[in-house]
């Protein structure tokens, strides 16, 4: 399988979380609130029963790169942005917290396509599973950077424009894990690292205060999906 095709399948759902901002698709927007819930469950349950079996033979040295990559979008996000948070941006930010949230999603975005790609040096079950993990959070991902930059004062192309370049993020993590050392033997553990950040820092707190069945059954359904899709490509793929 061709890591690359899925990368681009991926980013295509930064740009459509983006236009569903622009066109003011209220309705799809509902929809990805309950679709960050599902992606925390779903990113998890990756990261924690599909990806970590696979590093920690490696000893401490996967775990100090699963932290550094952790860490890493804490400090991208979270340090050195002044303003970010996962889902439909309502309130004005300056013009500057637009483009420093982009930087930031930027690393985890490449991140994103060095999972991908790693996932397929092991296997294409592990690489289908990390696929599916960083497309159900594209969606929430371009929402959040297309309402960050119109709240910042740009424009609506502007706004695409840059949910586009997390794509394009995705897309280099992909061809350049294969070509780099360092990636290639950790950018599992470094995307696992990443994962757990997006999902369990990002994603689960940016429903956890809302009230009703809708994101506790869509969390638990992400969960219920991965074993069900990880049951599915095992009898599939014959592993």
């Amino acid at each position: 399988m061709n890591p690359v095709a899925f990368a681009v399948a991926a980013a295509l759902g930064n740009v459509l979380g983006a236009l569903a901002v622009v066109r003011h698709l209220k309705r799809s927007l509902r929809a990805i609130d309950a679709g960050i819930a599902f992606g925390a469950g779903f990113m998890l349950s990756v990261a924690l029963l599909g990806v970590l079996p696979e590093i920690f033979p490696e000893g401490p040295v996967a775990a100090g790169y699963l932290l550094a990559g952790y860490l890493a979008v804490h400090l991208t996000q979270h340090v050195l942005v002044p303003h970010f948070h996962f889902g439909e941006e309502t309130h004005r930010v300056s013009a500057t917290a637009g483009l420093t949230a982009l930087l930031g999603l930027s690393l985890h975005t490449f991140f994103d396509g060095v999972a991908i790609a790693s996932g397929f040096l092991v296997s294409d079950r592990l690489g289908l599973l990390l696929f599916l993990a960083v497309l159900v959070h594209k969606l929430p991902e371009g929402v959040t950077m297309a309402s960050m930059m119109l709240a910042g004062g740009q424009g609506k192309s502007q706004a695409v424009a840059s949910a586009a370049l997390l794509g394009v993020a995705t897309l280099l993590g992909v061809l350049l894990t294969d070509g780099l050392a360092p990636l290639r033997d950790h950018g599992l553990a470094l995307s696992a690292g990443v994962t757990l950040y997006v999902a369990a820092s990002n994603l689960v707190p940016a429903f956890q205060a809302r009230r009703g069945w809708v994101t506790a059954t869509a969390f638990f359904g992400g969960v219920a999906v991965f074993w069900a899709a990880e049951l599915v490509l095992r009898a599939g793929l014959g592993e």
